[in-house]
Parts: C-alpha cells; sequence; structure tokens
C-alpha cells in the first residue's frame, strides 16, 4: 500500500523534461534472438542491420584475446593509442581526431556541444534518423531537406534551408538508408556558400565500401574547413560493430569543446584494441569490399523481375517492392531479416549484403514476393 501511495504521488509525466514526450528512442533491426524466439528458426539470413557479412577482422579478434587478461583495469580516457593509430592512418595529428563510442555517440556529443533550445540543424531526407535524435534532446528545431527523386542530393536546397538559426549540417555518403553518394564537386559547391558558423558533420560510415570516382571522399584538402568534420565507424568495413567504437577527424579545436562532454572511458579498452588492430588488416578490408562489390551486381539482376534496384555505393541496397512491411513480414517468415518501414520509403527495403549464397536466397525470396 505504500509502495502505491509513492507512485501516485510521484508523476514521472510531469517531472522529466518536456521535450522527452516526444522522443522515441532508436529501434534497430529485429535481432536473431528475438526471431528465434518468435518462430524457433534455427536457420538465419540477417540482411537487416549493414552488418559485415565476412564477420570481424581476424587482426582485432587477436589484439581482444590478447587484451582480455586486462579487464580488470580502467581503458586509457582520452584513447590515445587509438587516436595516434587512425591519425597515423589518415596522415593526421592525434589533436585532430576524437574517438567515441559508436558514431553515435559522437552525434550526440556534438549536439550537446552546440544545440541550444530553439537552434536549428538541417538534414537530409530521408537519412539516419539519429541526427534528429540529438537535435531532439538538445531542443533544437530539424529542418529536413529531401533528397531528388533519384536519391541524390539537391545540395541548392540544402543551402536554401540554412537560416540565422542554423547551428549544424549533416551529410551522409553513402546516404542510410539509400547508398546514393553526395559528388565532390557538390561538397566544394557546398561548402563554398555554407556560413562559416555553421558546423558541417559528414557522416563518412559506408565510405569505404564506395568505389564512384565522382564521389566526396576525405583527402587534405577536405580538412582545410576549420567547420567541418568527418564521421567514421568500425562497424561496418571492420566487423566491430558489437564493440561500438567510431571516430571523427576534423578542427582539434571542436574537439576540446567536445571532450568537456564526454563520458570518461567511453571506449572501452577491448574497443580500443581491436579498432587499432584492425586499421591493419588489409586483407581483411579487401575481402570485405570485393564481397559488396559481388552482391552489388547480384542485387541489380532483381530488375531482370521487374523490381527496382536503387545503384547502391555501401555495403546494401534498396529493393522496391511495393509494399515494404508486407515484403518484410512474409521474408521474416522464412528467416530472411531485411529492413522496412522508413519515412518516405514505405515501397522499398533495405537489404544488407550477406555471404553469395546468403543473397541468391533473398533474391529469390524478393522474386517470390513480387510474382506474388
Amino acid at each position: 500500500m505504500i509502495v502505491l501511495e509513492v507512485f501516485t504521488i510521484f508523476n514521472t509525466h510531469e517531472r522529466v523534461r518536456s521535450n522527452l514526450h516526444n522522443i522515441h528512442p532508436y529501434q534497430p533491426g529485429i535481432s536473431e534472438d528475438q526471431l528465434r524466439k518468435e518462430f524457433g528458426l534455427a536457420h538465419l539470413i540477417k540482411l537487416n542491420s549493414n552488418e559485415n557479412a565476412l564477420g570481424p577482422s581476424p587482426l582485432a579478434l587477436e589484439a581482444i584475446a590478447r587484451e582480455l587478461p586486462k579487464l580488470h583495469l580502467y581503458p586509457d580516457g582520452g584513447s590515445d593509442l587509438l587516436r595516434e593509430a587512425i591519425a597515423r592512418h589518415h596522415a593526421l595529428r592525434m589533436e585532430e581526431v576524437f574517438a567515441g563510442n559508436g558514431s553515435d555517440d559522437i552525434i550526440k556529443l556534438i549536439s550537446e556541444t552546440f544545440l541550444e533550445e530553439g537552434d536549428e540543424v538541417v538534414v537530409p531526407f530521408p537519412s539516419f534518423s539519429q541526427y534528429g535524435f540529438g537535435a531532439e534532446v538538445m531542443k533544437a528545431n530539424i529542418r529536413s531537406v529531401p533528397l531528388r527523386s533519384d536519391f541524390s542530393y539537391d545540395v541548392q536546397a540544402l543551402l536554401a534551408a540554412i537560416t540565422n538559426k542554423t547551428k549544424l549540417l549533416y551529410l551522409c555518403t553513402p546516404n542510410n538508408p539509400t547508398g546514393t553518394v553526395l559528388k565532390y564537386s557538390e561538397f566544394t559547391w557546398l561548402m563554398e556558400r555554407v556560413p562559416k558558423d555553421v558546423f558541417v558533420i559528414v557522416d563518412l560510415a559506408y565510405d569505404n565500401y564506395a568505389t564512384d570516382p565522382e564521389r566526396f571522399f576525405v583527402t587534405k584538402d577536405a580538412l582545410i574547413y576549420p567547420n567541418v568534420c568527418y564521421l567514421h565507424t568500425f562497424s561496418k568495413l571492420y566487423g566491430l560493430a558489437g564493440l561500438r567504437v567510431g571516430y571523427a577527424l576534423g578542427n582539434e579545436q571542436v574537439w576540446s569543446y567536445v571532450h568537456r562532454v564526454r563520458e570518461p572511458f567511453n571506449v572501452n579498452r577491448v574497443a580500443q584494441r581491436g579498432a587499432q588492430a584492425a586499421l591493419e588488416d588489409v586483407e581483411h578490408v579487401r575481402r570485405s569490399v570485393a564481397l559488396a562489390q559481388r552482391s552489388r551486381e547480384q542485387y541489380a539482376t532483381l530488375e531482370n523481375y521487374g523490381l527496382r534496384v536503387i545503384p547502391s555505393e555501401a555495403n546494401f541496397t534498396l529493393v522496391e517492392v511495393g509494399n515494404g512491411i508486407q515484403a518484410f513480414e512474409q521474408l521474416k517468415q522464412k528467416g530472411i531479416l531485411v529492413r522496412a518501414g522508413y519515412p518516405g520509403l514505405e515501397s522499398f527495403v533495405r537489404v544488407t549484403f550477406g555471404l553469395d549464397e546468403e543473397n541468391e536466397v533473398c533474391i529469390e525470396a524478393l522474386c517470390e514476393f513480387g510474382r506474388a
């Protein structure tokens, strides 16, 4: 009776920050454990979370194994050894590198560093939902700019969306969930016109898979802009999604402020050692890129069966099936996990590239759905 009275007196809904009422937690793709619990399926083909079908970097696994006896010790609070390795990889100074608990962590920290209530954030649409999440947490307003009908960037529209209240501009290339890229010429055109007090975040989580010579990619010249940073992750190409480690390149003065809102020990010691080793795993990188290139060719054959496939530079592709949720449910019954339900993409499913044989099974299931 006393417990009931306490809960009646304390009204959680009234006491939490008001803007939290409209924030919905990120919904990741359904997991293997969830599907097995629901259907009891022994074999699953998991193509819903843009994970590397080849698994983690073998060099990372070796480094992780060596680190396990030291789990009673705290990690390096600033991830200095990892940042030094990343800096060497990109021919930069360590001070120009920031390490986080995945790219999501860095996105949220940038929001906490720059945004105040009433500020504005410009984001492409559709794109990665976490850009908007960081803005919502800080009571900033989101200005979504639609991609063109072919899912390419409309840089003129992005520029037009910027106002004197704009603090952040996000660019994702290859874009998630469309797989399309921002061209280098478009980036240059935009940066020549974006106000110098707008901080631009370029998310390159999937750029390691991209081969388009016209796409934007980081060069020494790209680092001349003091109001730009470039996000990278170890979750995709290197296969370390379970470790949650990402990094950003950019202005060291910006990172000096982001460090002020960073949690201590935000990257665990196993993640630091595994990521550092993965950077040296040239063979794993080669095999992962080759798999993505073969997979693009496999899924392109769906066009022969009347299904539209969006050309992708990432390790996934969008397939137009008519009703994405129905296709998702039908494939789920077969133990094939894809992603559906993106706002503005209701007629599509997003399919992560799997192993060659997994792709063939998924392609047949999509063709069967298309024929139904």
